[in-house]
């Protein structure tokens, strides 16, 4: 069996990401294994991170593995090692490297490329697939599935926007309706491929640049902070363009019964009212205990391969 990585959300099969949702719903339950007894995980972030990075360590460890820690100046990257060069050093000594570095995904496509190590993704400058994964789990243990279902994303189109858009458009029946601001959105091949997958799987994604004529009946509506880790903007008046964007409580006269989805962390009175965040609707809290859930099921298939 070849190794398995997670690099991007493109990179699984129709089975495996199904394979990967119910499994971190299985984990959410409270099921306890240990499949992971034996294994070496490197956990390297070059980015700051609260919840995933917690949630990848927490969920080897709960899984039966060991864990290596790198923080952002531990590695000779810094004094000139070619990434190349740090990569086959990791792959002989570790068995998993889940890695953030707010990069390309083509530094963590080169360590994968070596064949002994299993490469996650835990967030680089395009995609953020464990967070796709983590609200697509969110979306199955709250509704019990997420065909049919209805998400409103309102805010940037940053890597957990691409994320989102290119699983949830690979479930039968979804509707994804992205509202972005002009400048800010999706990067049009992420668009393309996020149409072309709903076309197949009977689903629906579109994107707009404003707030008007909003979808109503909507099951779910999901924001991100304005400004993504790792990265600035180049216009210096850029809120003035996202403040129309802003998540209200507004936004559930058309749609009651909606839950309120973040990936967090989040600001209050920029992205989301606090009336909304701290609201009855908001499940953003256990959004972020399901990327624990998430994290070892992605762990769990990497290690399957081994």
């Amino acid at each position: 069996m070849p190794m398995r990585h997670l690099i991007s959300i493109t990179d699984l099969s129709d089975d495996d990401l199904r394979l990967l949702v119910e499994r971190g719903a299985h984990f959410a339950s409270g099921a306890v294994e240990k499949p992971l007894d034996g294994a070496i995980a490197g956990i390297y972030f070059r980015r700051t991170s609260t919840r995933t990075r917690t949630a990848f360590t927490s969920g080897a460890l709960r899984l039966g593995a060991q864990t290596v820690t790198f923080g952002p100046d531990d590695l000779q990257l810094n004094t000139g090692e070619t990434t190349e060069d740090t990569g086959r050093v990791l792959a002989g000594m570790l068995d998993l490297l889940v890695a953030r570095t707010a990069d390309a995904t083509s530094e963590l496509r080169s360590w994968a490329a070596d064949g002994r190590m299993s490469v996650i993704n835990a967030m680089s400058a395009e995609e953020h697939p464990t967070q796709g994964l983590t609200d697509l789990t969110t979306l199955h243990s709250h509704f019990g599935k997420v065909e049919g279902l209805r998400v409103l994303y309102v805010g940037e189109g940053n890597n957990s926007a691409v994320a989102l858009a290119l699983a949830l458009s690979r479930f039968p029946g979804t509707e994804l309706e992205l509202r972005t601001p002009a400048g800010y959105g999706l990067a049009p091949e992420v668009l393309a491929t996020a149409t072309e997958q709903a076309d197949r799987h009977g689903s629906r994604v579109a994107e707009r640049h404003d707030m008007a004529d909003l979808p109503a009946g909507l099951d779910a509506i999901y924001t991100t902070r304005w400004q993504t880790t790792g990265t600035s903007k180049p216009d210096p008046d850029w809120r003035r363009g996202f403040a129309p964007f802003q998540v209200t409580g507004e936004l559930w006269e058309s749609s009651p019964k909606a839950v309120f989805l973040h990936d967090l962390p989040a600001h209050r009175g920029e992205e989301v009212t606090a009336e909304v965040l701290d609201g009855p609707a908001s499940i953003a809290f256990t959004q972020a205990t399901h990327k624990l859930h998430s994290a070892m099921a992605v762990l769990e298939w990497c290690w399957a391969a081994h």
